[in-house]
């Protein structure tokens, strides 16, 4: 089965065809540097990131570009309020994200443009778009596309320019039309200096869809496989790209992929409704790889719904994933498959991985895969009857599996988290360990009964054993 990915704009699953065979060019719409990230941004990433990694496994060669919005109207305004250089508000908040991003295990883009460092771009885009009928300057340093002159406009969330009819608020000066907006932003007496360039049309700022037009033409070119982002972003912000991107005579991107939302305790996020949760504070409350497979565990258009109970269920399948990966490296001491830079890309993965993955990545089947390799891999460690070459492969599958899900427990990455839950999880270790001993001695004593009741009171506490070769083991249950 080839890869088949969803496309926002037609609202079919088709196969993938690249515009260039063997690459795919992808632009993914990046942080606004306004605030700290926040589940919604982590969600979104992580989708994206999960497809990079696939479309690498499988063979292609990937051109990923992630911007980042480092001037806009909230960032000029928040840094106000905090008596802050814009552009050292927005370079704090990039560093937070990249800091965060870094820790989840996303890959860094092939380029990260800034809009601040492509104003030359955007000043040619605007003059094309001008020349070819489809913008105007007001005369006072703002510059705004003309909806009406693009007759596609509203395509891709299909909309009509009838349906975009303004609800009687009062015209933007400089505008022909309520429904035009706005390229390039005229500099304002109220803001910064240093907040503005010079300019053909007059001394101002970009537009936030502009940029995002001129930064994938710069580095991808006219016409590119996928441009991708959070669901929220497909109006106005994605349905202006394309429009002004088209008028420019460009193909623009092939496929629309839209990450779906997440909700907190059933509730759409927000600061009003008290369940908005930084990045940091979900990192704090929990293993940082138990955050990224809540996130990424639904379909990546499906809402994720993120709460105590999920994350809770998450620790626990991360706990597992790390138990039988260590427990088969340790069993296959020096075998290169145990190694934390073991190649990964020849390992071979399942079919049905393959398959659940090709089907417009399919996390949800393919975890379920993973869980049934997962639980083959227990089953012939505990057995002592498999040799090492099969226990290598079944590890080396069960790793590759993970790792395209960015979740290869014997990584570097994820080297310190391993124990999933902290101190916490040290000190049950620590209380469970002794049980599991004082069960030892008990069934060296042949006294079945003690050890059966010690067994028995760590099952009804939530703590599955398996006994093996190597000794016993414990893992939390994963309870419904």
């Amino acid at each position: 089965m080839n890869l088949q990915l969803h496309d926002t704009a037609t609202r079919r699953t088709a196969p993938l065809i690249p515009v260039r065979e063997g690459a795919v060019s992808l632009y993914v719409c990046g942080p606004t540097t306004q605030g700290a990230p926040h589940l919604g941004h982590l969600r979104t990433f992580l989708a994206f990131d999960v497809l990079v990694r696939w479309l690498e496994r499988s063979g292609y060669e990937v051109t990923h570009i992630r911007n980042v919005t480092d001037i806009e109207d909230k960032i000029l305004t928040k840094s106000a309020e905090a008596g802050t250089e814009w552009w050292a508000w927005s370079l704090r908040f990039e560093r937070e994200f990249q800091d965060v991003l870094d820790a989840v295990g996303n890959r860094r883009p092939t380029y990260e443009p800034r809009a601040t460092g492509h104003v030359t771009e955007m000043v040619a885009l605007m003059q094309r778009l001008i020349e070819r009928g489809h913008a105007y300057a007001d005369g006072s340093g703002s510059v705004y596309f003309d909806v009406a002159s693009h007759p596609t406009y509203g395509s891709l969330t299909r909309q009509s320019l009838d349906d975009m009819q303004d609800a009687g608020e009062e015209m933007e000066e400089g505008k022909r039309d309520r429904r035009d907006f706005a390229l390039w932003k005229a500099a304002k007496p109220s803001e910064p200096a240093t907040a503005a360039w010079d300019t053909p049309f007059g001394r101002g700022r970009p537009g936030w869809h502009l940029e995002c037009s001129a930064m994938s033409h710069r580095y991808l070119g006219e016409t590119f496989d996928i441009h991708a982002g959070g669901l929220d972003l497909r109006f106005p912000h994605h349905e202006n790209e394309q429009a002004q991107s088209h008028a420019a005579g460009y193909g623009f991107a092939q496929r629309w992929m839209h990450s779906g939302m997440v909700t907190v305790d059933g509730l759409k996020m927000g600061k009003s409704l008290d369940n908005f949760v930084t990045a940091a504070q979900a990192l704090a409350d929990h293993p940082t790889a138990a955050v990224r497979l809540a996130l990424i565990g639904g379909h990546y258009r499906a809402t994720v719904e993120y709460n105590a109970a999920a994350t809770h269920e998450a620790e626990r399948v991360w706990e597992r994933f790390v138990s039988t990966a260590r427990r088969a490296a340790e069993r296959l001491a020096g075998h290169p498959i145990t190694r934390a830079d073991a190649d990964l890309g020849s390992a071979e993965l399942p079919k049905d991985f393959v398959s659940a993955m090709d089907d417009d990545l399919a996390v949800p089947e393919a975890l379920a895969v993973i869980h049934r390799e997962q639980a083959a891999l227990n089953t012939a460690l505990a057995s002592g009857d498999a040799g090492t070459e099969e226990l290598a492969g079944a590890l080396g599958s069960l790793r590759g599996m993970l790792d395209v899900l960015g979740l290869d427990p014997l990584s570097a990455q994820w080297a310190g988290d391993a124990t999933a839950a902290g101190g916490e999880h040290q000190a049950l270790d620590a209380l469970v360990t002794a049980q599991l001993a004082a069960r030892q001695a008990a069934r060296a004593e042949k006294d079945w009964a003690r050890a059966d009741a010690l067994r028995d009171s760590l099952t009804a506490a939530g703590i599955r054993i398996e006994d093996g070769p190597d000794g016993a083991r414990w893992t939390l249950e994963t309870t419904n």
